[in-house]
This record gives C-alpha cells, sequence and structure tokens, in this order.
C-alpha cells in the first residue's frame, strides 16, 4: 500500500499566527480560534485538543465504512472521546493518545472489530500510529 495521493479529495487550508498564544483561521473562514497553551486559563483551544477533535471525527467516518463491510451499521450516538498527552522524554517533547469508542447496542467482539478495522484505516490513525504511542479502547 502507497502513501502517494492519486486524488485529493479536500485540501484544509489554514493560517497560524502567534503560535500556542496566537489565532487560528481557516481560507473559508469557517474555522475562525484564538489559541492559548494546554493547561493554561487562556481563552481558546490548542492543538492537542484540535487533533483529538478531528482525529475523532474521522475515526467515526472510518467505523462506518468498517461497520458497512461488516454488513451493520453504527448506533446513532456513536462517540469517540480522544485523550492526546504532550509531554516530555527527556528534552524531546511528544504526543501520546487514547481513543475511547462507544458503539452503543454492538457486541464487544464486533465492536472491537469495527475499531480495529477504522485504526487501519482512517487517515489520521495511519498518520499518527508509527509516531506516537496509541491505544485504541472499546468502551
Amino acid at each position: 500500500m502507497s502513501n502517494q495521493i492519486d486524488t485529493v479529495l479536500y485540501t484544509g487550508k489554514t493560517r497560524v499566527t502567534g503560535g500556542r498564544e496566537g489565532h487560528a483561521k481557516s481560507t473559508d473562514g469557517r474555522l475562525d480560534i484564538k489559541l492559548s497553551p494546554p493547561g493554561s486559563a487562556g481563552a481558546g483551544t490548542n492543538p492537542e485538543q484540535m487533533l483529538a477533535a478531528g482525529w475523532s471525527a474521522c475515526f467515526i467516518g472510518a467505523m462506518s465504512k468498517a461497520a458497512a463491510r461488516l454488513k451493520t451499521r453504527l448506533p446513532a450516538d456513536t462517540a469517540v472521546d480522544a485523550e492526546v498527552d504532550l509531554g516530555m522524554n527527556g528534552d524531546a517533547y511528544l504526543l501520546r493518545a487514547r481513543l475511547n469508542v462507544s458503539l452503543p447496542g454492538i457486541e464487544q467482539a464486533l465492536a472491537q472489530e469495527i475499531a480495529q478495522m477504522a485504526h487501519q484505516t482512517c487517515p489520521y490513525s495511519k498518520a499518527l500510529k508509527s509516531n506516537i504511542d496509541v491505544t485504541i479502547t472499546v468502551v
């Protein structure tokens, strides 16, 4: 499997100024947010929260595709609670993540299979799973 794109489906374009204490805005104006460092009292969000939100949304989409391949549907109240840690190892900054998947009404073994299939196909998962410590748990 190649990691080269044959067909571009969408390009998200943003401009960030000021880093973790700055501002992020998409070129189409649909995203327009203040940034603040993680754990600070400042208004705004941070890159770890944005990664958690984007990955969760993408992961649910990948689970929907996996469920369809398994001849089932995701429940309307499907949810992914993502936790993205920013940490250090010596002088190096690192990320670690946990995705807690909720598929109410789906048998545990099937839910586990759906989550594992999604982790293999979700673009965020593919980009991150060899680069950061990732744990997927069906709750």
